[in-house]
């Protein structure tokens, strides 16, 4: 019997995408999943080390690992038209961001490099993801970079929208703006890559044709939320995107990579590799 290891962020979109594959709701053919929660930044430095079979990462943590993993076409976090939100306790303009110390949930996270993209200067302070809104509320940080459910719930602290990634991006290139991907290590050959990349299909399928069992799975990661507001975060990051790129969806991970590397923010080309 093979194990595979699979590896996940523990918020309520990603129990979303694998709640089937977790709850022996499809059939695996023979293979065993562990699964494992981690926040993303530590996914990411683990799938440096090549330690996970399939794992969610960062899009911008991909273009460092890309000799080494593949893209699955499945499982994609897409933002489109919206993203990882920019807040401060006051409003403030684009200029205003120059210089101020801006709380980012990782340097290899996808939020950071669309926030660099936007505005190349500010110092950036590591902070764990569930701990900005804090950091930005009590005044250790002029702005903070929220993703996961903080995205829908920085208007309770009263905090104010600075700019959201993905209506920027959006009016950049027209295009979704690429957050998390799921990849597979290249070194588990095509049968077994096709047959993960089936199930973690069947999985996300499943959720979306049973959403209310999936999201009664989710609510244990749904960190405070309400129901409803969990189903729309949920709603924001497991949809058709989530089933598959498309060729719009392939279209914006390489342009967001590719301007990484021309604004000098990564620091080596990158080839984008899609399991197909």
């Amino acid at each position: 019997m093979t194990t595979i290891h699979v590896a996940h962020s523990p918020d309520s979109d990603d129990a979303f995408m694998f709640y089937a594959l977790a709850s022996g709701k499809i059939d695996t053919e023979g293979l065993t999943y562990i699964h494992e929660l981690q926040d993303i930044e530590t996914l990411n430095q683990r799938a440096m080390r090549g330690e996970l079979e399939v794992t969610a990462v960062s899009i911008h943590a991909y273009a460092y690992l890309s000799d080494r993993y593949a893209l699955l076409p499945h499982g994609a976090s897409m933002g489109d038209r919206y993203g990882p939100r920019l807040v401060a306790r006051e409003p403030l303009t684009r200029a205003d961001i120059r210089d101020k110390r801006v709380a980012i949930p990782g340097m290899l996270t996808s939020a950071y490099l669309a926030l660099r993209l936007f505005e190349p200067d500010f110092e950036p302070v590591v902070t764990p993801f569930d701990q900005i809104e804090d950091a930005v509320v009590d005044g250790k940080v002029d702005l903070g970079l929220l993703i996961h459910e903080g995205q829908l719930t920085f208007g309770d602290r009263q905090l104010h929208l600075i700019q959201d990634m993905g209506e920027w991006w959006f009016g950049e290139t027209g295009l979704p703006l690429p957050l998390g991907g799921n990849v597979v290590r290249k070194d588990l050959g095509d049968d077994l890559t096709e047959k993960i990349s089936r199930h973690l299909r069947d999985s996300i399928a499943y959720g979306l044709q049973h959403r209310k069992g999936a999201l009664d799975h989710a609510m244990q990661y749904a960190r405070g939320l309400d129901r409803s507001k969990a189903d729309a975060f949920v709603g924001m990051y497991v949809n058709d995107w989530t089933l598959d790129y498309g060729d719009r969806g392939r279209r914006a991970v390489k342009q967001f990579l590719q301007r990484g590397v021309d604004a000098g923010i990564i620091t080596k080309p990158v080839t984008v590799e899609f399991v197909d």
